[in-house]
């Protein structure tokens, strides 16, 4: 079995980066908050902790965010106007990928917000991620599988 330099060199990063976590005690960090967490606070996900970088997350996580979203939360669409009219995400805002300006509608949007763009099956909105992560986005995540799998999920779909 052949090892990758690269492969080397990610393993040693995270031994590192779990080296220097200190200790899982959160009593004994400094400044740490000593009060107790609730049992609700411990299974409810914060959803803006769910958006943070340039990232692909599955269909449930995706739910939760849009369950429990950020207060600036932008649902993006990166299909055509026609593939929207058939059915998209409540609340999406449509910025079709195969537009000849896309890179600058993209551009003119806040970089600076959360973003969960979508497209068919992932392909279009993967694409979509490397030009927002160029373009500076701070937080964008991709819905694997785009609207196919959230529909097979059963999730809502709005038309019109």
């Amino acid at each position: 079995m052949t090892i990758t330099r690269g492969f080397i060199a990610g393993v040693a990063g995270v031994s590192l980066l779990l080296a220097s976590c200190g200790s899982d005690d959160p009593a004994t960090a400094e400044g740490a908050d000593t009060g107790a967490q609730t049992e609700a606070e411990a299974t409810v996900p914060d959803a803006a902790a769910e958006i943070s970088g340039i990232s692909t997350i599955s269909v449930d996580d995706a739910a939760a965010i849009t369950d429990n979203p950020p207060d600036d939360l932008v649902v993006l669409d990166v299909r055509t106007p026609e593939e929207f009219a058939e059915g998209h995400l409540e609340g999406a805002v449509l910025v079709d990928f195969y537009a000849a300006d896309f890179a600058e509608q993209l551009a003119a949007l806040d970089t600076d917000v959360p973003y969960l763009v979508y497209c068919r099956s992932g392909n279009r909105s993967g694409q979509a991620l490397g030009v927002m992560e160029q373009l500076g986005f701070a937080s964008a995540v991709d819905v694997d599988g785009g609207i196919v799998a959230w529909a097979d999920a059963g999730l809502p779909v709005t038309t019109g």
